[in-house]
Formats: structure tokens, sequence, C-alpha cells
């Protein structure tokens, strides 16, 4: 930042004695004459003029540290600064509108050599087609990462296209278009480097049974990541994750058809994977079963699949002994619980991060926990009825380990409050959310109590900022914080771009902005009057 507020004032004050020089105001590009001359005797404001004499190669590195927007008002400075701002802009994200295809020539001869490159259209109006498509990676031969989103008029011709030049692609993002598996199929074949996959709402492989297959191609023994989002035949992507020996991460969210039978052949080949995302899919005990053949798996998300039971998650504690991250949402279905926590406490003893979301653990299951996951780190327990103060005050005793907790929708008090003072030595940041037992005056005690830890309470009434506990609005890594799917509705999936800034707002844990504060509601409802 102070790099970017120093040159931007350099700037400010060299464009103002430019503005001052022009006897004619133009929104024109500056002359190659009049932009390689220095100020008059060579000053800026009194002060030398440094700036001129910088190769273009410490500008271009300047340019590389400022925000878009400075970047972008550098770049009407002079010619020169123009030409290296473009040549050293590797990052590039353009409205992919039809009308876009016209000035591709003239855009991508400043901008040569972007290397990540995202297309966003807009739902409702005309995007790029084949040919805008294909003549910008004529001229993006380099490109390393490409993000499409709702270019509805690219088909399989402008993918294949667009393959055949930019070989060297390493990750692929599209979401809401409409090509389908001969275009998938061809940037699986022409880029062997490929290393990322996602895939969302991808509207050309609806076609059921008849769906052409997906993969594996050369990218096969590349590809490290596959995320499938909202696929009416995901099962159709089977030979690619099949044939993705290196495959460390998968992840499918909310794709149709029984994915039990498919997790079989894929754990079985595949066994290497550190990393497994299961949301809202059909996948049973079966499924989990296979999935314990992943015998170095770290991180597993299983997030609204209610078929799954303690015996599936029994299977996998048992073999998969590296887990370090366990993300369960139950959905209140009550078939995940005590038994299978218990054997992940016993099984799993790296484990650092567990979010409970609709299960109903008990002072047992957590006490097995805290004594045998000696390496917890964060916690989230969100909408158990289970969960009080005597589970609470377990936590408190027992984990030393803990940084981060998170109580959500649970029926604890302040007493709860009353135990995390004298426990968990390690605790940094405490969320209380929607917890009608927890008072302003039982969040106050512990906050003074323990001056160094951040307390974070949220009564479910008007939210007001709190100083003491306030991050600046970072957001921290770590637990994640999802909704209670019967109190906070999801958003549907045809709803306005708007949604997404609200969604991730809603999923934050620990968005670094406090939620209550419960000191100034007190001062605010005795004067009422002068509140703005």
């Amino acid at each position: 930042m102070g790099q970017s507020s120093s040159t931007a004032a350099v700037l400010s004050r060299r464009e103002s004695n430019h503005n001052h020089r022009s006897k004619a105001k133009s929104t024109a590009l500056i002359s190659p004459m009049q932009a390689e001359e220095p100020s008059e005797h060579g000053l800026i404001d009194g002060a030398p003029d440094y700036i001129s004499d910088l190769p273009d190669e410490c500008l271009a590195c300047i340019f590389q540290s400022l925000s878009s927007g400075d970047r972008k008002r550098c770049s009407l400075v002079c010619r020169r600064w123009l030409l290296i701002e473009g040549q050293s802009r590797h990052r590039l994200s353009l409205n992919a509108q039809s009308d876009l295809l016209p000035i591709i020539p003239k855009l991508f001869s400043r901008f040569d050599a972007v290397t990540k490159l995202a297309l966003k259209c807009d739902r409702r109006s005309a995007s790029i087609g084949d040919e805008a498509l294909e003549a910008i990676s004529a001229r993006c031969r380099n490109l390393t990462r490409l993000k499409l989103r709702s270019c509805r008029d690219v088909t399989d011709a402008g993918m294949s296209a667009f393959a055949k030049n930019c070989r060297g692609l390493k990750k692929l993002s599209c979401g809401s278009c409409t090509f389908g598996a001969k275009g998938m199929n061809a940037v699986l074949d022409n880029c062997a480097s490929l290393e990322e996959l996602s895939v969302k709402r991808l509207r050309g492989i609806t076609d059921g049974a008849a769906a052409e297959p997906i993969g594996p191609g050369l990218a096969a023994s590349s590809l490290k990541t596959i995320c499938l989002k909202e696929l009416y035949n995901g099962q159709c992507f089977g030979p690619l994750i099949i044939g993705s020996k290196n495959l460390r991460t998968l992840k499918l969210f909310r794709c149709s058809g029984d994915w039990d039978k498919l997790l079989q052949v894929i754990a079985d080949r595949v066994t290497g994977m550190l990393e497994i995302h299961l949301e809202r899919i059909q996948v049973s005990d079966v499924g989990l079963a296979a999935i314990s053949n992943c015998l170095d798996l770290e991180i597993l998300h299983l997030v609204k699949t209610p078929e799954c039971t303690n015996l599936g998650l029994v299977s996998v504690a048992e073999r998969c002994r590296l887990l370090r991250k366990l993300h369960i949402d139950g959905w209140k279905a009550n078939r995940i619980g005590d038994e299978g926590l218990i054997a992940v406490a016993k099984n799993c003893p790296n484990l650092q991060e567990l979010v409970l979301i609709g299960v109903n653990p008990t002072k047992n299951s957590l006490e097995t926990l805290a004594s045998n996951c000696q390496n917890l780190e964060r916690l989230a327990l969100c909408g158990s009825d289970t969960v009080g103060d005597a589970e609470i005050s377990c936590i408190a005793a027992k984990c030393i380990a803990l940084k981060k907790l998170c109580i959500k929708s649970c029926p604890v008090s302040d007493h709860g409050m009353e135990a995390l003072a004298s426990g968990c030595p390690n605790l940094v940041k405490v969320k209380v959310k929607k917890c009608r037992g927890v008072t302003c005056e039982g969040a106050d005690w512990l906050r003074s109590s323990r001056g160094s830890l951040a307390v974070n309470l949220d009564s479910g009434e008007a939210e007001h900022q709190d100083a003491s506990a306030s991050d600046g609005g970072a957001q921290e890594n770590g637990v994640e914080f999802p909704p209670v799917p019967s109190q906070i509705p999801v958003p549907p999936i045809g709803s306005s771009t708007g949604r997404s800034t609200s969604f991730k707002a809603r999923l934050g844990l620990f968005s670094g902005r406090s939620l209550v504060a419960c000191t100034l509601r007190r001062w605010s409802s005795g004067n009422s009057s002068s509140r703005s």
C-alpha cells in the first residue's frame, strides 16, 4: 500500500503538470515527443524528475505492485508508461460480450503478455462466440489460466480451436457455458499440462445416458484438481477422474445421479487423493467405504449427504488415519453422531479442524475428541441440540491446542462462557451466534477476563461493531461457518450475480467483523433520539 500511494502521488503531480501545460483538454493519448519530454528544467514541483530515468524493468515492477485502478491511471501518463504497463500485465479480466470481437486485435496487441484471462458475460447479454475465442487464443498462446463465465455462444468448435492454440493451459474454469463433451475433450487432448479443472453448469452435456464420455485425454496425467458443480450428467466425467492417476483433490457439488458405484471405481484406481468434498450428491456408506481406500486422505467434507451414517464414517476413520480436516453437515438427520465421531477421535490423532453442522455430539464423543486429538486447533459446532454448557466446559478443560471456537444455534449459556475463561490456554477467538442463553454480560465478562481473546457475539438482533474484537475486515483462513439450512435459505441457481457477495458473507466463520457490541447497544438504547 505504501508503494501504491507514493507512486500514485507522483503520478498525480506528473499528470497535473502535464494537464497544466496542455492547451486543450482531450482524452486522446499524448504524442510520443510530448510523452518522452521531461517537465520544465527536469523538475516536478521543484524536485528532480528521476522517474523518467527509471529502466523499463523497474517501472514494470512498480506497476505490478499497484492496484488495478492505479495501474489504469498510470497508463494514461505517457506513451512509454502505456506500453510498459500493457507489456507487464499478466492478468486480465474482460466483459465478454459480443461487441468485444472488433477490438480484440488492438486490445491484445497492447496486452501481449497475458497469461491469466477471465472472460465473463452478463446472463442477459449476447456473449462472444467461436470467432472471438479463436482470435484471442491466437494472440495469447502463452495462456496458462482461463476462466469462462456465461459464454453461451461458444461451441465445441470454438473450444477446439482455443485448445490447439493454447496448449500450455494449466487451469480451466468454466461456468454456465453451452459447449459439450467434444469441446471439453479437445481441451483434455491438447492441453497436456492441465492441472486444475473446474466445471459448473455445463449445459452441453445434459443428454443423459447418451452423453459422450469425457476424458481421459493427455491431460489426465497432469490433473491434480477436479471440481464439478451442478451438473445433470456429471458421471460422464468418470473416465477423466478414473484416468487421472495423480489426482489430489476431487470436489463434487450438487451433481445428480448415484455416485456410489463410480466412487468405488475411482477410489480403486486413484488412491493418492488428499482432499475430497461431497456436497448434496447421492452417496451412501458404500461410497464412504470406497473412499477409505485413499489412505493418504487429509481433508474430507460431507455436506448434506443424508444417506451417509456412522458406519461409513467409521470405515473412513479406521483407514484414513492422516485426516486433518473434517467437515460434516448432517442436515439434522441424526445418522452421524457419537459412534462415528469417537472412531475419528481414536484413529485420527492429527485432526486439526472439525466442523459439525446439524450433528448432535454428546459429552462422551467431545471428551474423546479432546483427549485424543491433541492438535485440534479449530472447532465449529452449529445447530447442535446436544451441545450445552457441560459440553463447552469439557472442551475448555480438554482442548489444550484449540485456537478458534465457533458456536451457533446451540443451547449454551453464560456458564459455558465462564468455563472458557479459564480453559483452552491457546484460544485466540470465540464466535457465538444465535445462542439465546448467552447474554451481553456473559460475553463482556469473558472479554474482560481474557483481554487477548477476541469474542464475537451475535444474538440475531441488529449488528453492531466492536472495536476490541475487530480484525480490520480481513477474513481469516481456517474453519468456515456454513449457514444452518433451516434458518438461512440458499439462493437459487438462477439468482443475480449480486448473490455471490452476500452468500460468501454468510459463509464466513471468522469474517473479521465483530457482530455485536453489547456496551454500544446499551448506550444506544438510552440515547435512541441521538442515533444517526
